[in-house]
């Protein structure tokens, strides 16, 4: 409900802003939303679930991330395009929509027995030393994958009005939301098929969304730049996927929300800290070089990542052998 309530706040907040002050203060209430209840969220849909079904727990949270990640920008720019009152009717339908939730959430039922009276306290991010070496092969993945999320949501806008001369807010919602649509998809379609192949076939194809982006971006392509969304955003939803399902399975119970949390800590710092580098180095060196460099940055985190994780299923292979 906290969360929720600061939703609402960074709305109004928003409704009301008319200087940089009010937007930043915008931003940092919708940030601390997210952070409160997307990792426990996780936790409560695999509890409600109970212990069989679990897996489909994790995949009902992660496609509702990136569904909402997704609908809003398609949303909003559908509406800044052809309704009325641009900077104010999306945040007033979000409010909306955020009524709904609140009384959904009021009449959940709650997953665990609470055994003491709650309370709000500071914790600080920890991940129990049997999750250690999945939780780091995860989050160097989720790493890379959320940096590519963040482009999309934050630059790729700016690559469409000022390279490509393209700046029409339903066109950039659509854009951005393909690379989220792409990440459900994989997420529903690709995982279980793939089953211990998943984190690397993820990595793979992020690697080939990157080749993509560059390449558009050289040749000012909107069909390779929508294919870069594609394509990184299927790699995207397997790794992503497969990585917190990974942490899951592997956390304890009591633990499985604070891991949880803490791994999206990783993923919302990839997602808002390398985009920032961008529009630095797009101040010194342009747009269009600061996002190839961007590309190859990215390209090689997921390489790394398909090395730890090639060699970590050759370990255990190894050993189930030798056993």
């Amino acid at each position: 409900m906290p969360g929720l309530a600061c939703a609402a706040l960074s709305a109004l907040v928003f409704l009301e802003a008319d200087n940089l002050t009010l937007l930043i203060t915008g931003r940092v209430l919708s940030g601390l939303s997210a952070g409160i209840f997307t990792g426990t969220a996780t936790a409560a849909l695999v509890d409600l679930a109970g212990r069989d079904a679990g897996e489909r727990a994790t995949l009902v949270g992660t496609v509702a991330n990136m569904g909402g990640l997704g609908a809003g920008p398609l949303l909003s720019g559908l509406l800044a395009q052809l309704a009325p009152a641009p900077l104010r009717l999306p945040f007033e339908v979000h409010l909306g929509m955020l009524a709904l939730v609140t009384a959904g959430i009021w009449l959940m039922p709650q997953p665990v027995e609470i055994t003491g009276r709650p309370r709000a306290r500071i914790t600080r991010p920890r991940v129990p030393e049997q999750v250690r070496a999945t939780f780091l092969r995860a989050s160097i993945a989720g790493f890379a994958s959320f940096a590519v999320l963040g482009l999309f949501t934050a630059v790729v806008p700016s690559f469409l009005g000022q390279l490509l001369h393209l700046s029409d807010p339903a066109l950039s919602g659509a854009v951005v939301c393909t690379v989220f649509a792409a990440s459900a998809i994989g997420q529903i379609t690709l995982v279980r098929p793939l089953g211990r192949a998943a984190q690397p076939v993820g990595c793979a194809l992020l690697i080939a969304g990157m080749a993509l982006l560059i390449a558009g971006l050289a040749a000012e392509s909107l069909v390779l730049l929508l294919g870069a969304a594609v394509t990184a955003g299927l790699g995207q939803g397997v790794s992503f996927r497969a990585g917190l399902a990974a942490i899951n399975a592997e956390a304890p119970a009591g633990q499985r929300a604070e891991v949880a949390s803490t791994f999206f800590i990783v993923l919302y710092v990839a997602i808002s800290v390398p985009v920032v580098g961008v529009g630095v180095a797009a101040d010194v060196v342009g747009l269009r070089a600061a996002g190839i460099g961007f590309g190859v940055a990215v390209a090689l985190l997921a390489a790394s990542a398909l090395v730890a994780v090639r060699r970590s299923t050759a370990s255990t292979g190894s050993g189930s052998s030798t056993s």
